[in-house]
């Protein structure tokens, strides 16, 4: 999720074989299979990827933190290095300057460790302090109340962040677990998407919204918020003005869901998996629902009466926005260019829809996520449970995960960075009732979907 709309829009216009290398989403998916392969050769040499995937360990006092920092001081300026070249290649392939982006990643990287760090007290969990909302409230504090000059947005890129976190998470889930309960994410995210999109397209009509931005809505509030807003934008010629107004008011309801959904699945106790499944299907972004389920899973124990564990909130998530949700975005944007060129815009019925719209609006991510869970089944297929936590997860899985989190810790500091109050007045009040109807309906359906209709697949579901 992110408000800057330029980048996007840029690389939406390469075709192509030139599409592989002029998108963030395979640049997404390049990265984050490599560092798969990478792990899997070091791992079959009886190395690892552990020393440069460095992330802070569980800590009670500053001076053991001190200490932690003094001893891996050189492996945490290795990994910035290795990231700053890696980002830094890509950025210039998709068309942005590195030497803009550099000093914007260095600080980003410096308030990620910080924020990274805090997540990691042992007290942490006590004060719900979840690295994905520290990361969220600090960026909202300092965007909002101290401010930063606008050319350190360069290295915010919300949505590259996230999407090469999903591929990682990828390496993570066993694909077997996606056919087992794929299925049933599809039908249900299927049902949430259409339901939301129409409620919020009728409303904005009947407020007397125009065809376009009432698409552009429905999109937003359907299936992945920012990234929908700006495909369906293209494919129905909407004006300029409407992404803005529809990436407002995803921002807007992403962040209130962001607390709201795990404190109420708290206070009623639902399991990880059926939490996760809920967030899924109610978020309005990858970003924020990540954030949601990443809290929530982290207050699974006996202590807290919440049964499950992390990974199922981050399984159940994964399941229903990426496999689920998030495949919509071709669809409606191929459904949507066709009534509009031949029902919105019968003035220019002679303009031809390409077949091929749906692949270029397809979220190619998606496809780096289950290449990776397939890797990884090969990789940990036949080995015992006792094996695999002994050998194949601390030396493989784990350094994966460290990755992961850096990445998604990236994006939700770049969210509360980029997040400016003050521009979400220009939506006005019709577009603010019409989206607001769909999260009405969108988190009531979602919550029957997951917690009464499919909740023996979530409350039951496996991650090794």
């Amino acid at each position: 999720m992110t408000t800057n709309t330029t980048q996007t829009a840029g690389e939406k216009q390469s075709s192509g074989w030139q599409e592989f290398w002029a998108k963030e989403d395979w640049w997404a998916v390049w990265l984050g299979l490599g560092i798969l392969i990478v792990a899997y050769v070091l791992y079959l040499s009886g190395s690892s990827i552990s020393w440069i995937a460095v992330a802070p360990a569980k800590w009670s006092s500053l001076s053991q933190l001190g200490a932690q920092f003094s001893k891996n001081g050189i492996k945490y300026l290795a990994l910035l290095g290795a990231f700053l070249v890696l980002f830094s290649i890509v950025v210039s392939f998709i068309g942005q300057k590195p030497k803009a982006f550099i000093p914007s990643f260095i600080f980003l990287f410096i308030l990620s460790t910080i924020i990274y760090a805090a997540g990691n007290w042992d007290q942490a969990n006590r004060y719900n302090l979840e690295p994905p909302l520290v990361a969220l409230v600090v960026g909202l504090i300092i965007s909002n109340v101290i401010g930063l000059p606008r050319w350190l947005d360069a290295g915010f890129r919300v949505e590259f962040y996230i999407k090469l976190g999903i591929v990682l998470l990828g390496a993570t889930l066993p694909f077997t677990l996606i056919i087992w309960a794929g299925p049933v994410a599809i039908l249900q995210a299927s049902i949430v998407s259409i339901v939301t999109f129409l409620v919020i397209f009728f409303t904005a009509r009947k407020l007397g919204l125009d065809h376009r931005l009432a698409a552009v809505l429905g999109a937003g509030g359907a299936v992945c918020g920012v990234s929908a807003s700006i495909a369906v934008a293209g494919a129905v010629r909407a004006k300029k003005e409407h992404p803005p107004i529809a990436i407002s008011l995803v921002v807007v309801w992403a962040i209130a869901l962001i607390f709201a959904l795990p404190l109420i699945s708290r206070t009623i106790h639902l399991p990880t998996g059926v939490a996760g499944a809920w967030i899924g299907t109610s978020e309005f972004a990858d970003a924020a629902g990540l954030a949601a389920a990443q809290s929530y899973g982290g207050l699974a124990g006996a202590h807290s009466g919440i049964a499950g564990t992390a990974e199922q909130a981050l399984a159940s998530y994964t399941l229903i926005k990426v496999i689920g949700r998030d495949i919509w975005i071709g669809i409606w944007s191929f459904v949507l260019a066709l009534i509009a060129v031949t029902v919105w815009e019968r003035s220019e019925t002679s303009s031809k829809v390409q077949v091929g719209q749906i692949w270029w609006r397809f979220p190619k991510f998606v496809i780096g996520f289950l290449i990776a869970s397939v890797l990884t089944t090969l990789i940990v297929h036949g080995h015992t449970l006792p094996d695999y936590n002994k050998l194949v997860k601390p030396t493989l899985i784990t350094p994966i995960i460290s990755l992961r989190t850096w990445a998604f810790t990236f994006s939700f500091l770049s969210i509360g960075l980029t997040t400016r109050f003050r521009e979400f007045a220009k939506a006005g009040i019709k577009p603010f009732v019409a989206f607001t109807a769909g999260v009405v309906v969108n988190v009531a359906l979602g919550y029957f979907l997951s917690v009464i209709v499919f909740a023996h697949y979530w409350s039951t579901i496996v991650t090794h």
